[in-house]
């Protein structure tokens, strides 16, 4: 059994296999802490599940914009372009709350919020919370997850 721990305190996503880690990634999960309410930007805690995989096999850097691939290619010249975007790169992972009332239905649904783990462009830092609520990770560790998990593995997010 997988399972996908979270953890903003230590800004680190943790993979396990039958409760045995088998790998560790820094993250950034949102700059304005964890929360669970629509609107809010934080990064909602309790138990999810992964409900939808996107991107497998496209290239480093796809650009995604709503969980659609744009067919362009993140660069520096492209994120001029758009100076107010928030990146999603590479793979997205969108995540399903499974806590009624706490981050699912309601004003606390984590995936009417469009909370993902995805890739961000790599003049992003890692370790510091600086999202806009999602779990974002380096490409090619999100490229890394990606290819490890399944459909409906758990993922705990927790402080």
């Amino acid at each position: 059994m997988q399972t996908i721990m979270v953890s903003a305190s230590k800004q680190s996503l943790q993979l396990l296999e039958d409760r045995t880690q088998i790998a560790t990634y820094s993250i950034s999960t949102s700059k304005y802490g964890l929360g669970e309410e629509d609107g809010s930007y934080k990064t909602p805690r309790g138990k999810h599940t992964v409900r939808a995989m996107i991107g497998e096999g496209k290239p480093i850097n796809s650009v995604f914009v709503g969980r659609r691939h744009t067919g362009q290619i993140y660069s520096p010249k492209l994120a001029t372009e758009f100076p107010e975007r928030d990146w999603i790169l590479t793979r997205v992972i969108w995540l399903r709350g499974c806590e009624k009332g706490r981050n699912r239905l309601g004003l606390q649904d984590s995936m009417r919020r469009f909370i993902y783990i995805h890739g961000t462009p790599s003049s992003e830092p890692m370790g510091v919370p600086a999202s806009h609520g999602c779990i974002r990770m380096r490409n090619e560790d999100v490229i890394d997850l990606y290819d490890r998990i399944s459909y409906g593995c758990s993922v705990i997010i927790s402080q």
